[in-house]
């Protein structure tokens, strides 16, 4: 029997064994808000999906509970878990106020490379039709006023498709602080009072928690940035810093044509889908990508 670091690898490299650690159901339920930041307009559904062509977080299980039960609890959505790509074709997609990948990793819109390679070339020539056609209906999605949300390794996705790192802003370069690494995250100076970062009231939040670095197309000037790493209290000395201008942001907002991208780094370590502060920044977030928290975002 596997136990440890070895159970939680097969974990998260199956997702049919994923499984939320003992306790976690009653720490997410503690702090869930009893009510959301607006009143729904409509009913609203979030697609969340966790599709992985490369790693698979073990804490994606814990995502998906977080976001069921927040959206259950406030009212504020329904959240439709789904890994099937059947959902990003139109009839399917429009049913949808917005989508959220929640630590996707690669490509996630054709079948592993293992799976690939046992298909035949007319297969093959199918699947990668299908790629460009489902990439095309979620950009047209969002770019039409729906709303995106990334969670974690979202941006560890899609590298080949160069317009969806301008929409997220960036592609992972590494974790230079891995996830038993004490860090200090800081909202960003003169947004204290912003609506998607009010719950933090100006103050820093320390955990432990594996933190991005992210590569072009990431421009921090570009968006409505709201969390970062605060470099000055958080180990700088770590290995693997590409980076030299100590822009490590972390949650960010923006506009995308008539849509709402929405994204946050955090979400590696199974302790941060309870965590009081995060879990109101997730919904706050996600209300503004669904378009029922009207709040000034760039």
């Amino acid at each position: 029997m596997l136990t440890g670091a070895a159970a939680l690898f097969v974990v998260a490299q199956n997702p049919a064994a994923e499984q939320v650690p003992p306790g976690t159901a009653e720490k997410i339920a503690e702090v869930l808000p009893a009510e959301a930041y607006a009143k729904p307009r409509k009913a609203r559904k979030l697609l969340v999906f966790s599709k992985t062509n490369g790693f698979r977080h073990a804490s994606i299980a814990t995502g998906k509970l977080l976001l069921t039960e927040l959206g259950r609890k406030t009212g504020a959505f329904e959240a439709v878990i789904s890994d099937d790509l059947e959902q990003f074709e139109i009839a399917h997609l429009k049913t949808f106020d917005a989508v959220c990948f929640l630590s996707t990793t690669m490509n996630v819109f054709l079948p592993s490379p293992k799976e690939m390679e046992k298909l035949s070339d007319a297969d093959k020539t199918a699947a990668r039709e299908r790629e460009t056609r489902l990439k095309q209906n979620l950009m047209k999605f969002v770019k039409a006023g729906r709303g995106f949300v990334g969670i974690h390794a979202a941006t560890d996705t899609c590298y080949e498709w160069s317009e969806y790192g301008k929409m997220i802003n960036g592609f992972f370069d590494g974790h230079p602080w891995g996830s038993g690494t004490q860090v200090s995250v800081k909202v960003e100076p003169g947004q204290e009072k912003h609506p998607l970062v009010a719950m933090f009231e100006g103050r820093n939040v320390d955990f432990k928690e594996e933190i991005y670095q992210l590569k072009d197309p990431y421009d921090s000037k570009a968006v409505h940035m709201l969390l970062r790493l605060d470099t000055e209290r958080s180990d700088m000395n770590v290995n693997g810093i590409k980076r030299t201008d100590g822009d490590f942001g972390i949650s960010w907002a923006r506009h995308w044509e008539k849509g709402r991208v929405f994204y946050s780094s955090l979400g590696h370590n199974h302790e941060i889908y309870s965590h009081p502060k995060v879990v109101r920044h997730y919904l706050a977030g996600i209300q503004w990508a669904l378009g029922d928290y009207t709040v000034d975002v760039k």
